[in-house]
């Protein structure tokens, strides 16, 4: 029997019959409200400051503070991390070699091509895709051991062509104070041995602005590079971190809680929509687990496999908290066509279409982080094995921006090489516009260029 506290209550609003703006739909699906609080910035804002004038000094406290461990240095020893792949679960092993040869097929495919035009005679124009020079990648603790997020960012990295590549991760109070042994074994199998026993905002902190070297009563204390780009998922401390320190580095996102949509019909099988939204829903109390679809009958269907099965997953509280959440419940609409623009307003981290001719219904959805189509393409996969990237916007900014991939370790240069004469082609328009945007400078560094001819001419 289900205790009052943790009761499933899965809501269903109820929008057909309703002509909505895109801006209504997006006031009325299940959302939380972004994460907000003066307390937090305020204690991340004293995190960047004792990192940045405390160095190794700080990181220590902070992981006795908030870990418990007693640290000097957080670099991970070579042998340690040797170990751990060394004892790695050979099923885990053979797995995550797996995630890492499907995730490496399709990133590698994804670096986009130089290009360049000729605008004119003599006149070339390049765009070159550069890989940043070093990347720091957090990988969290917390309620879950996460070495896939380890190969969701590092392969598109390596991928890019970054040379440097590190690594934090939560000291473990039963690890001896280095990160989770799965966690080292990740790295292990992608070559990265830079590794650093760090958690949270303070891991953000060391990899925007670096370390510098240092010298204690034991010994030198080398130094952490910064990086230019920091990538990984994290709480509400490393996402806050990631928007302070953004642009100082270059990040992936400031993430919300994950969440998945599903598009489902009255042929959907409930017993699967069911184990979707669980599955979403064991990652944190906050998760979003939302059905949109035309069929009442499904959502009676599916509120009862719910409570079917949420009693026996192993997370059982959790997974009823998260769907009993006001970020969670079903849509009713009218039709698919009115489920999908529903879906477009929600633009879901994670979308399953499981309707009728799924493919042709997922080819008309805008907004999402990843589709998942039809019974067989389940996120659980985009999660682990399907090749694709499992780090994905969140809180409805998969309007506007996409999973992590190559091109977000890469920077595009343009070069531009004229002759003389393609620039002479085009210097009369230049005086025109310079003189129009009342920038007459702009106009006479090009005429400098052909001033002795000028005066030659008029010899």
């Amino acid at each position: 029997m289900t205790s009052p506290a943790t009761a499933l209550d899965f809501r269903t609003i109820d929008l057909r019959g309703r002509s909505l703006s895109l801006a209504d739909l997006r006031a009325v699906v299940p959302r939380l409200e972004a994460e907000q609080g003066s307390a937090v910035e305020d204690a991340v804002r004293g995190i960047i400051a004792d990192v940045r004038s405390g160095g190794f000094a700080a990181l220590s406290l902070l992981a006795e503070k908030f870990d418990g461990v007693t640290q000097r240095h957080p670099r991970v020893p070579a042998e340690a991390i040797s170990e751990a792949l060394e004892s790695l679960n050979p099923r885990v092993r053979e797995a995550l070699e797996e995630s890492i040869r499907r995730a490496r097929l399709f990133a590698e495919a994804q670096r986009p091509a130089d290009v360049t035009v000729h605008p004119g005679d003599g006149a070339k124009v390049t765009q070159r895709w550069v890989p940043v020079r070093r990347v720091g990648v957090y990988v969290p603790g917390g309620l879950a051991v996460y070495p896939s997020s380890v190969v969701m960012n590092v392969v598109p990295a390596q991928a890019a062509g970054v040379a440097s590549i590190a690594l934090a991760s939560p000291p473990q109070h039963d690890n001896e104070g280095l990160p989770h042994p799965t966690i080292l074994a990740a790295a292990a199998l992608l070559g990265i041995d830079e590794v650093y026993a760090i958690g949270g905002a303070q891991a953000v902190v060391a990899f925007a602005y670096g370390i510098a070297a240092g010298e204690d009563a034991e010994g030198p204390l080398p130094a952490i590079e910064p990086a230019d780009v920091v990538t990984g998922p994290g709480n509400i401390f490393v996402a806050t971190a990631k928007r302070l320190v953004k642009g100082v580095v270059g990040i992936d996102a400031e993430a919300g809680p994950t969440e998945i949509a599903i598009l489902a019909d009255a042929g959907a099988r409930p017993e699967l929509v069911a184990a979707d939204l669980i599955s979403q829903a064991e990652h944190d109390t906050r998760a979003g687990s939302v059905l949109v679809t035309d069929s009442p009958e499904l959502i009676d269907a599916v509120r009862e496999r719910l409570g079917e099965q949420a009693e026996l997953t192993k997370h059982r509280e959790r997974v009823l908290a998260a769907l009993s959440g006001r970020q969670s419940g079903a849509v009713l609409v009218d039709d698919i066509d009115a489920g999908i623009a529903v879906c477009d307003a929600y633009a879901a981290e994670h979308l399953e279409v499981m309707t009728q001719d799924a493919a042709s219904v997922a080819a008309r959805v805008r907004n999402a982080g990843a589709i998942f189509v039809g019974d067989y393409s389940p996120v659980s996969l985009g999660d682990y094995t399907a090749g694709s990237n499992h780090v994905l916007p969140t809180s409805g900014t998969a309007a506007f921006s996409s999973g992590l991939n190559v091109a977000t370790f890469l920077k595009a240069v343009q070069i531009i090489d004229y002759s003389e004469a393609a620039l002479d082609a085009v210097a009369q328009h230049i005086r025109s516009l310079s003189d129009a945007e009342d920038l007459p400078a702009h106009g006479d560094a090009v005429e400098r260029r052909f001033v002795e001819r000028a005066v030659e001419s008029r010899n």
